[in-house]
């Protein structure tokens, strides 16, 4: 068209000039697809959590599990019935009590609901109705099979759920020292994701090392020494007899030789209706 002299040079530049300007505006989006696909998997991530809580938080507002505080210090449960989310029943229980100072093991078989009901005891499994009665003012503590690790630093991720520096380093080198991860005890401060970096069985043992740390009165055990041997299992068992006196355990697990650190032994059963319930209280001689 310039050379056909149908246009003048100007024109030409300013017909040029304009389709880089368009070019370079819808180019924008291929250009930047990468870091637009990123914000939205963060933007719905974070909008899957806020979702997610308001959802728990509803959860728990509405459950039929009741928490009563007495002056009795022993755990009970006159009646509780546990549910899937679902509304499937999975176990039935009537008048349980889990007593203070008394080593428990809870043994049955895989769904029989024993993770269900240390969930409900701990405030955390709003599927169900019925009441459990806890001793006012102690604290519970759930270690389960699988612990949360946060990102982050050693002595962050041993404090959890407390935060990084609610304990001193001398009783967080202690408490690695009793759980026999003593080639952690360098590495407090450094930063990483460490449960990419640390085996099932150093996991659990950091998770016990928090239990030493927190001493709570109460500390139910969810099959959190499964991956470790028998000989380290027992080792991290005394570990805790010895540095949490005062604290009553009640343990879920399916190896034999648990019993020998327990002083009771109870049992999920299948009833004639299809339900679980603790068939009875037999306590090792």
């Amino acid at each position: 068209f310039y050379f056909a002299k149908q246009v003048t040079l100007g024109v030409l530049y300013q017909t040029a000039s304009a389709f880089g300007r368009v070019e370079s505006a819808l180019a924008f989006f291929i250009n930047r697809y990468s870091v637009l696909a990123d914000y939205k998997a963060v933007v719905d991530r974070l909008t899957s959590f806020d979702n997610s809580i308001d959802s728990a938080i509803e959860r728990r507002e509405t459950s039929k599990i009741a928490h009563a505080p007495v002056s009795d210090e022993n755990i009970r449960i006159p009646a509780l019935s546990l549910l899937l989310p679902s509304g499937k029943a999975v176990a039935t229980l009537r008048d349980v009590a889990f007593r203070k100072g008394e080593r428990t093991l809870l043994v049955g078989p895989s769904g029989s609901g024993k993770s269900t009901l240390f969930r409900a005891i701990a405030g955390i499994w709003p599927f169900g109705e019925g009441t459990i009665e806890q001793p006012a003012g102690k604290s519970v503590m759930l270690l389960p099979q699988r612990p949360y690790i946060p990102i982050g630093s050693l002595r962050g991720a041993i404090s959890y759920p407390a935060i990084e520096g609610a304990h001193p380093d001398d009783a967080i080198l202690r408490a690695l020292d009793a759980v026999r991860l003593p080639l952690l005890k360098e590495r407090l401060g450094e930063e990483a994701n460490w449960s990419q970096i640390l085996s099932g069985g150093e996991q659990q043992r950091l998770a016990v090392a928090r239990a030493l740390l927190a001493k709570p009165d109460w500390l139910f055990l969810d099959e959190s020494t499964s991956a470790l041997d028998e000989p380290l299992e027992e080792a991290v068992y005394k570990a805790i007899r010895d540095n949490l006196p005062a604290t009553t355990i009640v343990s879920i697990g399916h190896r034999s030789s648990l019993i020998a650190s327990h002083d009771r032994r109870i049992e999920m059963r299948l009833g004639a209706d299809d339900l679980y319930f603790i068939a009875d209280y037999p306590v090792r001689a």
